[in-house]
């Protein structure tokens, strides 16, 4: 797994490859389209910025106060989400800033998961995390997605020290998988002929643990799980499941969810949606 981790080498961690995420486991057109492009993005990075305020927040391992990066109320405009239930924005990606990181000891959490910590989570946070944590860069106006990634990997690592629940590992790493999926959608728009090979493994690696994990936690936690309720968890399966070219158990996560009673339109639709993408594929 060292891999996996190789981001936070620079943050003072060394020797990761030992680490598992479950224990069970181990032209002239395109010029001008391109300076279009970039013209796009330095409008979307001013309106990011202002987008962005400092929120004073209080770690609850090391007890030290600093600011966390979060996106003002209001400010992102939603778009239709992608089949895997990832959220779209327009000027702005809010993933980015899901993962707050204590600047002072390292330990770091999706914003649902920070402040839920037990003293032996703490006592292992101080042992297996800080005493390797050199710091991380606080005077960034805004995150890229490498910035954003390397915070995801920062709260994987965190939770796996901890000892997290399985859905707490699964909700990451399917975020850690929309954020590679934003770098490459944001590589392709500068550069229609980019290479994104490698970022779309990335995306696919993690997308590969987030279902692993959430079907270990469908079975093992209660509901709701990571806010979600059961026919959710099920059809969210369907399409990794799908996108992971596991078309059998995608039909039969799907066909759960459309003989779920009671659920409402929206999710049926989306079900029916995936159901048909899995009889043209």
């Amino acid at each position: 797994m060292k891999e996996m981790f190789s981001d936070l080498e620079s943050l003072g961690f060394k020797n990761l490859d030992n680490i598992n995420v479950y224990e069970e486991e181990k032209n002239e057109t395109s010029n001008k389209s391109a300076q279009s492009a970039k013209s796009e993005q330095a409008e979307e990075h001013d309106f990011e910025v202002e987008a962005l305020f400092e929120k004073k927040i209080t770690c609850p391992c090391c007890y030290k106060e600093f600011g966390a990066k979060t996106v003002r109320t209001g400010k992102a405009k939603a778009a239709e989400p992608d089949t895997d239930l990832r959220p779209r924005y327009e000027k702005i990606d809010p993933l980015k800033y899901d993962v707050i990181a204590c600047p002072d000891c390292g330990y770091a959490a999706l914003s649902r998961f920070f402040p839920n910590i037990t003293d032996g989570q703490k006592k292992l946070i101080r042992e297996q995390v800080s005493e390797s944590f050199k710091g991380i860069d606080t005077s960034l106006e805004k995150y890229s997605y490498d910035d954003a990634i390397m915070r995801h990997k920062l709260a994987l690592l965190n939770t796996i020290v901890k000892k997290g629940r399985n859905s707490e590992k699964a909700f990451t790493c399917l975020k850690i998988a929309w954020l590679y999926r934003g770098k490459a959608e944001s590589e392709l728009l500068i550069n229609k002929d980019a290479d994104v090979s490698e970022l779309n493994k990335e995306e696919m690696n993690n997308l590969n643990f987030a279902y692993e994990g959430f079907c270990d936690a469908f079975s093992k936690e209660d509901f709701p799980i990571c806010g979600m309720d059961q026919t959710t968890i099920m059809y969210l399966l369907a399409d990794l499941a799908r996108k992971l070219g596991q078309k059998d158990a995608a039909s039969r996560w799907i066909s759960n969810v459309i003989a779920t009673r009671g659920i409402s339109n929206r999710i049926r639709d989306k079900a029916l949606h995936i159901k048909e993408m899995l009889k043209e594929s």
